[in-house]
């Protein structure tokens, strides 16, 4: 899923690949990552949506179909949700704080958290 973020998911056939059932499979997944395939594809998908948006040659339609969503509604509304503002807000804003940091660390701050998860502050 990290790889693949653009593509749909198709939680059956992950399933199949880990020779689990699509339940147990979902099921293991949300116990090894707090959070259900498609949340976790969903903060995947903004992780590089922030990315590009920080760019700017891109449009927030354009965006949303790159990490492949198809609908513009619910990108921008689980955006706003993880992110705390609008993808157009974001855009707009100045990111030239965060440009003289590594990509790599980048990252790790800059990963949309969701309500009640604490941000990791040391990597193992």
């Amino acid at each position: 899923m990290d790889r693949d973020y653009a593509e749909p998911l198709d939680v059956p056939a992950l399933a199949r690949d880990a020779l689990m059932s699509a339940g147990h499979f979902s099921r293991s997944f949300r116990a090894a990552y707090g959070e259900t395939p498609y949340s976790y594809l969903m903060t995947r998908r903004i992780e590089r949506a922030k990315a590009l948006l920080r760019r700017g040659d891109l449009s927030v339609t354009e965006v949303c179909f790159a990490v492949g969503c198809t609908s513009l509604g619910s990108f921008s509304s689980r955006f706003s949700e993880l992110v705390g503002e609008s993808p157009s807000a974001y855009r707009a804003r100045n990111h030239d704080e965060g440009a003289a940091i590594p990509a790599c660390i980048a990252k790790i701050h800059t990963r949309p958290v969701r309500n009640g998860e604490a941000r990791a502050t040391a990597r193992s």
